[in-house]
Formats: structure tokens, sequence, C-alpha cells
């Protein structure tokens, strides 16, 4: 794997933390899979990123339980997973009947082709999130869901809100979910944020306020119908996870929190 560099080696990271999680007897995530990956990779993950802090396994946890419940409404819909890396929802969630399509940049689909199999109902696209022609490959445009795990705050601004635009235009009805950074955390990241001696985080410089997010989203995108923002749940470790807890429970604090979006477009359901 030492051939990962930049973002695409955040996969890494992000299945350290969450197959950790999953190896706890009170671990808040059971992800088989992760599990599996994480023991066939040989690398140093802890030298590399640190002990686990359980941050990517309740992000995870809580994309599960939106995406679940919309799967229960279009259950032969097509879920589209932006920047997949080694993400392991699909073999979480699946209910035998959901089209999944996993899109990210051609090295990441390499390493993943190395340790899942894809699959006439789950397809990987070796594209970049914002080479839009991943979209011509979703085959039910009328039931979509977009999500976006650790992808958008690598992202400059102005392609966020093209990505987002194009999607929402392309797909009526669609629904996405995304995480979003702090303005002060992406300023630390640019700046040149080290997360261990060995690893240096990439930069993030798409950084958003929570009482940002409804009126900038809405410029955007003035048929969004409903804005979610959903906090996280748990963190581990020391020291950010006192920071978070800190900013996630204090009121004055809240904005400057990270947290994950859910936008819902189109009409009311009956």
């Amino acid at each position: 794997m030492t051939e990962l560099t930049g973002v695409p080696e955040t996969m890494l990271w992000t299945l350290h933390n969450r197959a950790s999680e999953a190896l706890r007897p009170d671990g808040f995530i059971r992800d088989r899979e992760a599990v599996r990956l994480y023991q066939a990779i040989a690398y140093d993950y802890e030298r590399r990123f640190g002990r686990p802090d359980g941050s990517h396994a309740t992000r995870s946890a809580v994309f599960d339980e939106v995406v679940a419940t919309w799967m229960a409404n279009h259950p032969v819909g097509t879920v589209v997973e932006l920047g997949c890396g080694l993400e392991t929802q699909f073999q979480r969630i699946d209910n035998g009947r959901v089209r999944w399509l996993c899109v990210d940049v051609p090295e990441a689909i390499a390493v993943r082709e190395r340790f899942l199999a894809s699959s006439e109902r789950c397809r990987f696209i070796a594209r970049s999130a914002l080479d839009l022609a991943w979209m011509d490959e979703v085959e039910t445009p009328e039931a979509v869901f977009v999500t976006a795990q650790g992808l958008l705050m690598y992202f400059d601004e102005a392609d966020v809100q093209r990505l987002l635009t194009a999607v929402i235009e392309r797909f009526p009805g669609v629904e996405m979910m995304f995480d979003v950074i702090p303005r002060w955390f992406s300023r630390q990241s640019v700046a040149g944020l080290w997360k261990t001696r060995h690893y240096r985080v990439p930069p993030m410089p798409w950084g958003v306020g929570r009482n940002e997010i409804d009126p900038l989203l809405r410029g955007w995108c003035p048929s969004i119908r409903r804005i979610r923002y959903l906090p996280y749940r748990r963190f581990r470790g020391l020291p950010w996870s006192v920071v978070f807890s800190l900013l996630a429970g204090t009121p004055g604090l809240r904005n400057h929190a990270p947290g994950m979006v859910h936008v819902v477009t189109g009409a009311e359901r009956d």
C-alpha cells in the first residue's frame, strides 16, 4: 500500500478507524468486511495514523442509518458512493436489490479491486467524482442517493458547488449526504496538520460552519426541499475526542464542529 499518497491514502486511515471499532467488544459498528480488509492489508496503521479514534466509524454508522431508510422507500434504486475508497457500506446494508456505484480515482479503485469484488449490482467506476461522466452509469435516474464520505472537504468550494448543482440538476428527486469540517479545521489542514510524526493530513480547503450550510446550499440550488445537519455522536481517543465533543455539546461552539449533511430534493412524498 506504500504507493498510495495524498487523498487516496486516507482510505487506509478510515479503514483503520472503522475496523478497529468493529473489533471492539463494545464497538458501535459491525463491519466484518472492514475487519477482513484491515487484517489482509500489510500496513503499519498505528505508526502512520496513530491510535484509532472512532470518528470514521461513527460517520459510517450515521450514513448507514440514513441510506438504509432511503432504501426502504426505494428498494431497487441506485446509491452512488463518491470517493468510495475501501468503504464497505454496500456489504453492511445491502437489501439484495439495490444498485450501487462505487466511484473513485483510478489508483483508489485499483486497490479496492484487489480486496473487494465488483458485481452486477455493485459496480466500480474509476473516475474522479469531479468527472461527471460517472452520471451516465446511473440506471435509475428517478431514484438516486449520492453519498460522499470524507471527500468534499478536499475540493475547492467552486468544485463542490459545481458537483452538487450538477447532481441535483441531473437526477430529479435525488437525495445526497456528505460530511463537512469547520473553517478553523480547514485552515489548520492547509497550513500543515500532522496526525502523527509520520502522517500529514492532506489539505482540506473547503470548510463551512454549521450556521452557513443552509443558506449556502439553498443559494446554490433553490430546488432543495430539506437540509438536515447530523452531528457526530461518539469519539474515542485524545485529544480530538475532547475537542470535538466540547464543540458539539456547547451551544455557542456548535457552529465550529464537524458534522454531516443530508439534502433532500424533489416533491414531498404522500
